[in-house]
């Protein structure tokens, strides 16, 4: 069992050919699985929790006594209404769990046979999984804040687009993202609205525990912290570091993603830029302490609960609970 509670199973496979070996069995996919989500081995209902049922072996699927419907073992997950086999979700799963700059939605469609379309949608559901809800945990002891900005490169610009811009401070049609790290633990970040005073100061007191020891560069935006935090400033303008004032475990962080984002994924639209934070951190949180397999068995322990439609994703769904404004899907999918 890891710290997060989650038990290993001893026979699961360790290396992506394992895994594929493993997976490609499909009653031994569908057995990992149900093990996963009834780790008790009482199934119930997803729909109205009733215990009598009864299993088609043949179809792989349940009849429920209370709510006299059919389930399966997609239903109430993010594989719910997919027609693809377990044996491909837990490849993609693997691969992006595990793949340390990440893996496009063309790399996973070329290698499971499927359009570069249905990879990204698959990619994209198992982006929300990989997503941490803290449940209300704050950081504490050291801890460092920091900001960055994520957009395109001069280079890659038409030179008339790049002329416009050099107008600019070098931050316009960029998007912002906050960081926050607890040395020796977590990572948590978040898409900002901008740099200021309460937009970063808010995401601090939110996500830091009182009187933590707080490090962050010498931007007028974290003045003021000082009352709750033990807040040091290094000035990035005269040094890095400064004993343990510094924020290069962040800067590490930010190395990682703006790798991951311009080697793998080319191009990401800002409303989709949380998923691909999301999944980074989770990697990040997760790198020390378990193996490949044991990564990938915790992502998989989250899938149920959770389900994201293609409307919602494309910003077709306009109920008020979408998870972007006016989205769209990206002009360049990764």
């Amino acid at each position: 069992m890891c710290a997060c509670g989650i038990v290993f199973y001893m026979d699961a496979p360790k290396t992506l050919q394992e895994a594929i070996v493993y997976f490609s069995d499909p009653d031994r996919a569908f057995e990992y699985a149900k093990k996963l989500r009834w780790a008790d081995g009482k199934v119930v209902c997803p729909r109205c929790n009733g215990a009598k049922h009864s299993f088609i072996k043949t179809r792989r699927i349940w009849f429920c006594y209370d709510c006299k419907k059919q389930f399966t073992l997609k239903v109430g997950t993010i594989f719910e209404d997919s027609p693809l086999g377990l044996d491909k979700w837990m490849t993609a799963f693997w691969l992006l769990a595990n793949s340390k700059n990440g893996i496009s939605s063309h790399e996973v469609g070329r290698a499971l046979g499927i359009t570069q379309t249905t990879a990204w949608f698959m990619l994209q559901r198992v982006r929300l999984v990989l997503q941490d809800d803290f449940f209300g945990s704050k950081l504490g002891g050291e801890v460092e804040v920091d900001e960055t900005f994520i957009g395109g490169k001069a280079r890659n610009m038409h030179v008339s687009e790049r002329k416009r811009r050099i107008t600019g401070t070098g931050t316009k049609d960029k998007t912002a993202v906050m960081g926050i790290l607890e040395r020796g633990g977590r990572v948590r970040t978040k898409v900002v609205p901008n740099r200021k005073k309460h937009a970063l100061q808010s995401e601090v007191r939110n996500n830091v525990q009182a009187g933590a020891a707080l490090y962050s560069d010498a931007l007028l935006s974290y003045e003021g912290l000082a009352s709750d935090y033990a807040h040091q400033v290094v000035d990035h303008a005269t040094q890095y570091v400064n004993g343990r004032v510094h924020t290069n475990g962040l800067e590490n962080f930010w190395s990682l993603l703006k790798r991951g984002i311009s080697g793998t994924y080319v191009s990401v639209e800002p409303f989709h830029l949380f998923r691909c934070l999301d999944e980074q951190s989770f990697r990040y949180n997760n790198r020390k302490g378990m193996n490949d397999g044991q990564r990938f068995e915790l992502a998989m322990s989250h899938v149920f609960g959770k389900r994201l439609t293609y409307a919602k994703l494309t910003g077709k769904d306009e109920s008020p609970r979408h998870e972007t404004t006016g989205a769209r899907e990206m002009q360049v999918p990764f």
